[in-house]
């Protein structure tokens, strides 16, 4: 799983068979994240981080290389 914080744009798309969706970079940003991440492990930006870092702990990885995203700071969720 990859977690990022940031504006998205969402909405309902569909005529007949309605889909709840979001779009915008930090969605994109999330999903580069997921790539990078590890199976069964959450990975979020450094961004969300400090914005949780007191409630959870976590394991910091340093930047790493997003596709089309460049470097990216990275921490997993330690499991409790």
């Amino acid at each position: 799983i990859g977690i990022h914080t940031g504006s998205v744009i969402a909405g309902i798309v569909g005529t007949k068979k309605f889909a709840y969706d979001i779009w915008g970079d930090t969605v994109n940003t999330a999903s580069r994240m997921e790539s990078s991440g590890e199976p069964g492990k959450i990975n979020i930006s450094g961004t969300t981080y400090e914005r949780v870092k007191e409630l959870f702990s976590f394991t910091h990885r340093g930047k790493i290389a997003a596709k089309n995203k460049g470097m990216i700071d990275m921490y997993f969720l330690d499991h409790p």
